[in-house]
């Protein structure tokens, strides 16, 4: 490793360097935990709306209450975990976000349970961030691709799962299971970082400057996801998003917002941001609009509708860690623009949807693009925190989190306006054309790389020893 004049000391011997598996095992873990909390109590609401005797608008603040800090402090977490040390960070979020949980689940009304999920939302928030640098930072450099598949392919499979296995605790022990299950999973996570991870500084609260900054982008960022909710059942969602830009505007042109944009385009991210999102906006509206079309359109049941769309998660699951090691051998790049455009060719197959498509006529065009984004996660996160200055490793984390989160959003919301202007004999073609347009433009976005200066070139931070 050749020194550039940047002022960090360097081990002299990379063979020094030892790679801390179990670590990265903790970061899939609780990548893991963090994306189920985003959908697993989206099956209790009526559980939830019964046993504490609340309106099922109020329930709905269940969901709302934990996914609106996480997408609207990441930003400035982001930002903030640069200046402090990641193992008291996590060590802090793990924590909290356990306590937030037994705090939900023994939960007397309805105001204990908002209050406690928007805690467990920005303790979510900080996990997020975390997770990409912890995993990249626990091995040389020559392995980055293999351990950003872990929490890169266990996160999002969290995230579809999580209906499945909140059903499951629904149906045999209660809806307060669901927040309670998550805790093992905590406590191991807080007992292996404990004992693993070196020491690497202080924890700091934040100063007026940041806090200023997480109000702006918080607010903005609400805004603009509550517009999102409202898609469906209302035509004055976009006049309530257009709220969200002023607040957004002055933050990015403000002192906190252009060092993350400076970094972004000095590193020639933006680009791949821009890829993330568009996969995340394929998925998510082509998962709204199978499900719908099986179970409203084809009568499917909704176990059958289920075991059907968990073929995306499976192949998925398969196809990660295939993803990592093929990074590593061939670089990260290509095999990112393969998983991307394998994405693309499995959501285009679903396009034709018509009527008198089984299950299994899904579900093998489904995991054909289940097995692209496997193939697609972990190279193009290696690809992106690999390029990122090492100070400044957890901002560029918190905005390819940001991307992924909103697409997210973004899927089911545009995929339901195609829908509506389409009328409901096109509306499944509209969607799903929609979503596979998303995916395509991921391929030329990850395929082109901007240009960084000599300085900022694709080499990961240095493991720690």
């Amino acid at each position: 490793m050749t020194d550039q004049g940047s002022g960090s000391e360097q081990p002299a011997d990379i063979s020094e360097v030892h790679d801390r598996w179990l670590l990265v095992a903790v970061a899939g873990a609780l990548s893991f935990v963090a994306m189920l909390d985003m959908n697993i109590v989206n099956v209790a609401l009526a559980g939830i709306s019964a046993g504490l005797r609340v309106p099922a608008a109020t329930a709905q603040w269940a969901v709302l209450g934990y996914q609106l800090p996480v997408v609207a402090l990441l930003l400035p977490v982001g930002r903030w975990l640069d200046s402090v040390g990641t193992r008291p960070a996590l060590l802090a979020a793990t924590s909290g976000f356990a306590l937030c949980s037994a705090l939900a689940a023994f939960s007397p009304s309805v105001s204990w349970l908002i209050a406690a999920r928007i805690g467990q939302g920005a303790c979510g928030a900080v996990l997020f961030v975390l997770m990409p640098v912890l995993a990249i930072r626990s091995v040389r450099p020559e392995l980055r691709g293999r351990a950003m598949s872990v929490p890169a392919t266990l996160g999002p499979l969290g995230a579809v799962t999580g209906p499945a296995v909140g059903g499951l605790l629904l149906d045999h022990l209660g809806w307060r299971w669901i927040f309670l299950v998550k805790i093992p999973f905590c406590l191991l996570a807080l007992a292996v970082a404990w004992r693993a991870m070196p020491r690497d500084g202080r924890l700091r609260g934040p100063d007026r400057r940041s806090v200023a900054d997480a109000a702006l982008v918080a607010g903005g960022v609400t805004v603009l996801l509550l517009s999102l909710t409202l898609a469906s059942g209302s035509s004055a969602w976009p006049a309530l998003a257009l709220v969200a830009v002023p607040p957004l505007w002055w933050w990015l042109r403000g002192p906190g917002g252009r060092p993350v944009a400076g970094v972004l385009r000095a590193a020639g991210l933006l680009r791949a941001h821009g890829a993330v999102l568009a996969l995340a906006v394929g998925f998510a509206a082509m998962h709204y609009v199978v499900a719908l079309h099986l179970q409203r359109d084809e009568g499917v049941s909704a176990t059958a509708t289920g075991l059907t769309v968990l073929a995306f998660p499976l192949a998925m699951g398969l196809a990660g860690p295939l993803g990592g090691r093929l990074a590593d051998r061939y670089g990260a790049r290509p095999v990112a623009v393969a998983g991307a455009a394998l994405t693309a060719v499995g959501l285009l197959l679903l396009v034709p949807l018509g009527d008198g498509w089984s299950p299994p006529d899904v579900a093998w065009r489904l995991a054909v693009a289940g097995l692209g984004m496997g193939l697609n996660g972990g190279p193009t996160q290696a690809l992106v925190m690999g390029a990122a200055p090492p100070d400044r490793a957890a901002t560029v984390g918190s905005a390819v989190q940001l991307a992924r989160s909103l697409g997210f959003t973004l899927g089911p919301a545009l995929a339901t306006a195609a829908w509506g202007l389409t009328g409901p004999d096109s509306g499944v073609r509209a969607g799903l054309v929609l979503a596979a347009t998303a995916a395509c433009l991921a391929v030329p976005l990850l395929a082109l790389p901007a240009r960084a200066p000599a300085g900022l070139a694709e080499s990961a931070p240095v493991a720690p020893r």
